[in-house]
């Protein structure tokens, strides 16, 4: 059959294989035009995520939707993915959109024109009720007067194709009309990328609609004018609220509307989507932990994403180097440090019982030992989701010439290993992972060294070679308090437990030349735990120059100020940084715990 009797075929009716079909079309649309859509994403905040964003809701609804021969099923299957893999604001309110689309849907076995029209306006019912403050000139504005093209134009036709045609035209408009309902718009010359994204699924979904077929023809990219892109802010620090955060909370014990007003004093831009059962929350915050530690109380928190938008903004609009340096939350290193390199941290999972947090985002390190004083269910740990991360690299391969990752020791977690899946997606040696075979101070360590030498303006394969000797020159000695978390964790038999207690044994714990955690030494007090430990630092310095040495606690500054005192009198200078142990490695060493790290010359 030909195209143009292709594009001739009327469609009476929407079936579950046409509505399926037409989001994996759409999708496909909004997928391809990405980079245009982070391009022209200045609302609310030009943080150049929005295509990212809405690229991954779509790629979560075509991995995990399916077709089924009902058309109530299929649309259960597409809102499910929708409500479960949305990201970021927009992404949300479109998969609020598409919940409504289910929740209004007759179950009939087909959907003529009629049944349609009335499920997309009562559709928009749905999108406006889960936003606290809706703002006109976004994509709530061209849903809305696209629903209202249906109803108009339905009268009129005959069909489903003639319908997508005609009211896609008035969608189009009112994209080119938001700048004139939203002013920061207008002052960047530019529509919302939000609402674009929504037209490019309509535009989608009328390649499929108009073929019969699924689009398969690759739509062309947006043309991208970088110099026209420049959505700057006199600083960065402006951004008024500086944490996008999501949550999946299930079970809650509040409506959506009692949600909102929960969520209100902590931030903006929020949306409760979904139901009571499952919601799926977006707020803009300054405290994302303080918020988390409350929403524990109403409901089960079962999944999490949190964006730094400030540091999404110095990516796209003020970063200082060509060569991202990637680490995730394990690597301690203070934030002050973190800010001065730009480097960019990929957080862990921590679960307490069937709570989620994310590794000092939505759980931060004094919260973490708390609740692991008080809680009686003992916390565990979990690497971040795959697709996290590829939408982590996603974002930075759109704005950096290189980017350089350096992870957790492969022995102790899959985060190096899944890295390693993701850079074959990549051709060009683009990314670089390195198996720091260390943990929390060390590691930071070794990221410090890496983000100097990004600092000095050595070159991205000077680096990668280097970085296996640092590696090799890194040691670290951790002073454990107690075994009992070790045993709580699984980590260490309950017999060797109860024996270490009884004869107050204090071992001191290393990782050996493969990164995997050894038993380094013992002693028989704290006292004699340092003694050792300083020993150790000493006979090493006295055979290795040092290139410099750092301190990591759990709730135990005292302690570590001691060792910091003892080491500056034996090595002449003071650490680079003393800070606490993340939870995720606080997971497993407990209370109490200090460790001491150094890296030859």
């Amino acid at each position: 059959m030909s195209d143009s009797k292709k594009s001739s075929i009327k469609i009476k009716y929407v079936t579950p294989a046409l509505l399926y079909s037409a989001f994996m079309a759409g999708g496909k649309s909004i997928i391809e035009q990405k980079d245009y859509l982070n391009k022209i994403n200045v609302y609310p905040v030009p943080d150049a995520d929005t295509g990212t964003n809405m690229a991954s809701t779509m790629r979560f609804i075509m991995q995990n939707s399916k077709v089924y021969n009902s058309l109530k099923d299929t649309m259960n299957s597409i809102a499910d993915s929708a409500l479960s893999g949305a990201r970021g604001n927009s992404g949300i309110i479109f998969a609020q959109f598409i919940h409504g689309i289910r929740e209004e849907m007759a179950n009939r076995r087909k959907l003529d024109l009629n049944n349609f029209v009335k499920t997309i306006n009562r559709a928009v019912e749905y999108v406006y009720e889960s936003v606290l403050e809706p703002t006109e000139g976004t994509i709530i504005t061209v849903i809305e007067d696209w629903s209202r093209a249906v109803d108009q134009h339905h009268k009129s036709v005959g069909d489903f194709s003639e319908l997508m045609r005609r009211s896609f035209s008035n969608a189009q408009q009112s994209l080119k009309d938001t700048p004139k309902k939203l002013k920061v718009l207008a002052q960047n010359g530019v529509v919302d990328a939000g609402a674009q994204g929504f037209v490019n699924f309509l535009e989608g979904v009328l390649r499929q609609i108009k073929k019969g077929e699924l689009y398969l023809k690759a739509v062309p990219e947006a043309k991208i004018d970088n110099a026209k892109f420049d959505h700057s802010i006199e600083e960065d620090d402006k951004i008024e609220f500086r944490y996008c955060t999501e949550a999946i909370v299930t079970n809650s014990s509040r409506t959506l509307q009692e949600f909102r007003s929960f969520l209100q004093p902590y931030g903006n831009s929020i949306i409760a989507a979904g139901s009571p059962s499952k919601i799926h929350l977006h707020i803009h915050t300054n405290q994302p932990g303080e918020l988390f530690q409350e929403i524990k109380d109403v409901g089960t928190i079962e999944h999490t994403k949190v964006d730094d938008m400030q540091r999404q903004y110095q990516v796209s609009h003020n970063r200082k180097y060509p060569i991202a340096l990637v680490t995730d939350s394990a690597s301690d290193l203070p934030q002050e440090l973190i800010k001065k390199y730009q480097i960019q941290v990929i957080p862990f999972k921590i679960h307490f019982g069937d709570n989620v947090f994310l590794d000092k985002l939505t759980l931060q390190p004094n919260q973490f030992y708390e609740m692991l004083k008080n809680e009686n269910v003992m916390p565990k740990s979990s690497q971040p989701d795959l697709q996290y991360i590829e939408n982590f690299y996603d974002h930075l391969t759109s704005h950096y010439e290189k980017i350089l990752a350096v992870h957790i020791s492969s022995q102790l977690s899959g985060v190096y290993n899944k890295t390693q899946n993701i850079i074959k997606k990549y051709d060009d040696k683009k990314i670089a992972a390195i198996d720091s075979r260390h943990l929390s101070a060390s590691e930071g360590l070794i990221t410090l060294r890496l983000a100097q030498a990004i600092d000095q303006g050595k070159s991205f394969d000077e680096i990668v070679q280097k970085a296996e000797e640092w590696v090799q020159k890194t040691n670290i000695l951790t002073d454990i308090d107690t075994l009992k978390y070790m045993v709580k964790g699984g980590r260490v038999s309950p017999l060797k437990g109860f024996l270490a207690k009884m004869v107050n044994l204090k071992p001191i714990v290393s990782v050996d030349e493969n990164g995997k955690g050894i038993a380094f030494g013992k002693s028989f007090s704290r006292r004699g735990n340092m003694k050792k430990i300083i020993d150790l630092v000493s006979q090493a310095a006295s055979k290795n120059n040092f290139w410099n040495y750092a301190i990591v606690h759990s709730r135990n500054p005292s302690r570590a100020e001691k060792y910091a005192q003892k080491l500056e009198e034996v090595l002449g200078n003071p650490p680079a940084y003393i800070v606490d142990i993340s939870p995720v490695v606080g997971v497993h060493n407990g209370l109490g715990t200090v460790a001491i790290t150094y890296m030859y010359e």
